[in-house]
């Protein structure tokens, strides 16, 4: 169950990051995923058991970590091409989640397990130097572009690891995700009421916008609830590499859909990414 859960939490990721990273202003296009959050999310409160006492300082602390996530994950797609950005947050984010993961619930990897993140690795570091080299488009802003991807990427280790922590804190799961899904919804819409940031809404057509937000909307649930599940019935540093195999989905996207060059050097290495992710889960 928990390999599944992470799977589709991979698929639907890739899909949530090619709609932020759409033809809308990623700003914009969090904004209305956030608010379609938020819409989704507060019936449901009313539906599930009330949280524990502690777990609203869990909640309260899940806040600034996931409003920090989404700032940088922004900037990465503000700065740089989808195929660039993607692979390297996806990549960087399992290598912190497995030191967090050891150090707050004693999980440790096999010999099999550190080769397949070195593999995993390998591949990140391989895509980031190839773009160093080759990448065309973006240029001026590659180098801020991959500086907030890896920002991103940490930020990514500490809400998986924080979730995980979370989702294991209380009774019912559920409870956990309405509740978590509500309150941190609640930033972007709230952080656009900003007269620079309205300016980026102004004239926009309202209809795509809402369709875009419940779509975004449907896909968090999917993805970011499926991991969340998949850690507390598995491991979590497990969970949180196999997750990254949504970088080949991502090179699909971006290829499909957003019309960016891949080439195949770039899907090989996309594909190393993945693999990586892969001997982690044999070797566990």
């Amino acid at each position: 169950m928990a390999l599944a859960l992470a799977l589709m939490a991979a698929l639907l990721h890739a899909i949530f990051g090619a709609l932020q990273k759409g033809r809308h202003d990623p700003w914009v296009s969090r904004w209305t995923i956030d608010m379609g959050l938020a819409a989704l999310s507060f019936p449901m409160i009313f539906l599930v058991p009330l949280p524990e006492p502690h777990m609203w300082v869990i909640f309260l602390a899940a806040i600034p970590i996931h409003f920090g996530y989404k700032v940088m994950q922004a900037m990465a797609y503000t700065k740089g091409a989808y195929t660039v950005v993607y692979p390297v947050v996806r990549g960087t984010g399992p290598l912190f989640t497995v030191i967090g993961a050891w150090f707050l619930f004693g999980e440790i990897f096999t010999a099999t397990q550190w080769l397949g993140l070195a593999v995993l690795l390998a591949g990140i570091f391989g895509l980031a130097v190839y773009n160093l080299i080759f990448l065309e488009t973006a240029r001026a802003t590659l180098g801020p572009a991959l500086l907030y991807a890896v920002a991103t990427g940490l930020f990514v280790a500490v809400y998986t690891t924080f979730d995980a922590y979370g989702i294991r804190a209380t009774a019912d799961p559920f409870t956990f995700l309405a509740w978590f899904f509500f309150l941190t919804a609640l930033d972007f819409p709230l952080l656009m009421l900003m007269t620079p940031m309205r300016r980026r809404v102004a004239g926009l057509p309202v209809r795509p916008l809402v369709t875009r937000g419940l779509l975004g909307a449907v896909l968090a649930y999917g993805s970011f609830g499926s991991v969340m599940l998949a850690t507390r019935l598995d491991k979590v540093g497990e969970a949180a590499v196999l997750r990254e195999t949504s970088t080949v989905f991502a090179a699909l996207i971006g290829w499909l859909v957003l019309r960016e060059t891949v080439g195949p050097r770039r899907i090989f290495l996309m594909c190393l990414i993945a693999l990586g992710a892969v001997i982690v889960e044999i070797g566990g």
